[in-house]
């Protein structure tokens, strides 16, 4: 059965299209186009199936490429900073605009495509995972089945997708109730209608993907390939258990290898899906990464990628870093590529425009043009979107929407130490007590706080409540809170690792409880920057020959995030869950009269 993208098929026979032509076809990457197109060339025209290059077609064809990235199962519209993007203004002013939401993404998509006859619609990984208890208390079922309804064509793998292993990405991925908590409904889950693509993730046993890690787009005689890739640090930001028995290969030496395969089956267009990314400049979504020059507007490891990727693959997709951005970066030819990023949590999409050249069947590298849009709020919303979100949340109320406390103001998990994580660490730490009184901190990973609280109430619950749901989004993970000894010396190098080794590049911040300070001297490097002389427990210098009893979440306490000192812990005491925890700590610490207030976020010193 020939592979083809028209919007006529229905979504099943799609689906099966597509993964035989992912097992059956492969692409290649060819030369580049390394010139302009002519100025005859009339690419509206052609996109319209008019023009004199054979059977009808002009020779330059443009292919519109939507995609996103990170969506993390956030189905309806995220809370606080975490629903707002950035806008510069003409006059170098900037603004914030509310954003996302499954419901006006499908719309803003749907949209996009009206009179594309060659739309693609991409996605860079993390599609699921840390999700809002909407999806994430179903398994992200209800997140696939709306990238169905979004006509989702392929997506790569991002990390998030193996925080339940790899047999539940399979599940995802093929359909199947799940293993031990059954059906949801009365209709088996039928799995996604597009492939996950995992060409760097590899079964031990056999040495093969666990997943194709390539597939081809057909239209009209116009190829495009994908390859998708996940970042090689994978097993560093997972739990064990999610990747146990995979291998997480370099990201660019499996695309090298697979744009070679691809090139040897005929397809010369090829389009990398990259699960990491990098770090603009500035925190606007429009933000002309390239005013400086060409790539110098973006840091971080996709840069380093995109200079040693083939120049036969002609562009770039990425994510991971839930950073916006449109940039060229010269691939090792010295020609600019254009690599992007969307943000995350649906918040803005790209619109890429892809010139393919039917007489060599390659891009013409020089004519792409990308830029970011943002997905308002002042759309109508996609009505079976809201159907989907009406049958999820009708099934999930009885859950998530208990009162579990109160605050009286917006507390956020922005900055070097945010009020938030303050108030989790404490909140581990006062559960750490309770299970031994003998703890003497708590510490908490800022990527495991996923979104603030709010005090504008989310539903009918009123201002100020803290409900199950909105604490089941701030900390989706399930992981368990467990207590270890370490040595005084074995906790200041675990400050220390926050600001070196794999972490030099990207500090990770650790989330202190209270009673635990220091300095950090960001105007130093590596692990000089935690001022050793600096840390105090209740006033107290560590005692480097001390033994402390530390809480954590069981991501830390397994080394986690880099932080393999904390994995060398001994005396190990596994908890409860981190949200009951949490819980916990809400509901004995606030109520309607009395809501906690944002915590002052001054337990770390911060040297600039």
């Amino acid at each position: 059965m020939p592979a083809t993208a028209q919007s006529h098929q229905p979504r099943r026979r799609r689906r099966t299209s597509r993964l035989l032509v992912a097992a059956a076809t492969v692409v290649t990457a060819g030369a580049l186009a390394a010139a302009a197109l002519p100025a005859s060339a009339s690419t509206g025209a052609d996109a319209r199936g008019h023009g004199g290059h054979g059977k009808g077609h002009g020779r330059y064809q443009d292919v519109q490429l939507l995609s996103f990235n990170d969506l993390h199962g956030n189905l309806e519209p995220p809370a606080g900073s975490s629903g707002r993007v950035t806008e510069v203004q003409p006059d170098g002013t900037t603004k914030t605009i509310d954003a996302g939401g499954i419901e006006y993404l499908a719309t803003h998509l749907r949209e996009a495509r009206e009179g594309n006859r060659y739309s693609i619609t991409a996605a860079g990984g993390d599609m699921v995972g840390a999700s809002p208890l909407l999806s994430g208390l179903f398994h992200d079922e209800p997140t696939i089945e709306a990238l169905n309804k979004l006509d989702l064509d392929v997506t790569s793998v991002g990390n998030h997708e193996f925080d339940e292993g790899a047999r539940e990405l399979a599940r995802l991925q093929n359909g199947g109730c799940h293993p031990t908590e059954g059906c949801y409904t009365d209709k088996e889950f039928e799995g996604a209608d597009f492939p996950y693509l995992a060409a760097n993730v590899l079964d031990e046993k056999t040495g093969k993907p666990i997943l194709k890690p390539y597939w081809v787009w057909k239209q009209r005689g116009v190829k495009v390939g994908f390859i998708g890739v996940t970042l090689e640090g994978t097993p560093n930001i997972v739990s064990a258990e999610g990747v146990k028995g995979l291998q997480f290969k370099d990201e660019v030496e499996t695309i090298n290898k697979y744009a070679k395969e691809l090139q040897r089956q005929g397809v010369k267009s090829i389009v990398a899906l990259i699960h990491e990314g990098g770090f603009p400049a500035s925190s606007s979504y429009n933000y002309d990464c390239d005013s400086p020059g060409a790539g110098d507007g973006i840091s971080g490891p996709i840069v380093d990628i995109a200079k040693n990727i083939t120049p036969q693959v002609d562009a770039l997709v990425t994510g991971h870093t839930h950073n916006a951005y449109v940039c060229t970066i010269p691939d090792p030819a010295g020609n600019p590529r254009m690599v992007t990023s969307a943000s995350s949590f649906g918040r803005l999409y790209t619109d890429t425009t892809l010139t393919y050249d039917r007489a060599t069947g390659d891009i013409a590298r020089t004519s792409v043009k990308s830029a970011n849009h943002v997905v308002t709020r002042d759309v109508p919303k996609a009505p079976d979107m809201t159907r989907l979100i009406d049958k999820w949340g009708t099934l999930a109320a009885p859950i998530g929407n208990r009162p579990i406390g109160y605050v009286s103001a917006d507390i956020d998990r922005n900055g070097t130490e945010s009020p938030l994580g303050d108030l989790i660490a404490d909140a581990q730490f006062a559960y750490g007590k309770t299970q031994d009184p003998e703890t003497d901190l708590a510490l908490m990973n800022p990527g495991g706080i996923r979104a603030p609280l709010t005090y504008a109430a989310s539903g009918a619950e009123g201002d100020g409540v803290v409900t199950y749901a909105e604490g089941f989004t701030v900390q989706p993970f399930a992981n368990t809170v467990n207590l270890r000894d370490y040595t005084g010396a074995q906790l200041i190098q675990v400050l220390k690792e926050q600001v070196s080794g794999p972490n030099e590049a990207s500090p990770k911040i650790l989330q202190i409880s209270s009673g635990l300070t220091y300095t950090l001297d960001l105007t130093k490097s590596g692990a000089d920057r935690v001022v050793t002389d600096s840390i105090r427990l209740n006033g107290a210098p560590i005692d480097p020959t001390a033994t402390y009893r530390v809480a954590s979440n069981s991501f830390l306490a397994g080394g986690g995030d880099g932080f393999t000192t904390l994995g060398e812990g001994t005396n190990e005491l596994v908890g409860a869950d981190d949200l009951a925890a949490f819980e916990q700590y809400l509901t004995a610490n606030s109520s309607a009269t009395d809501p906690i207030t944002p915590p002052a976020a001054d337990r770390i010193t911060v040297v600039q």
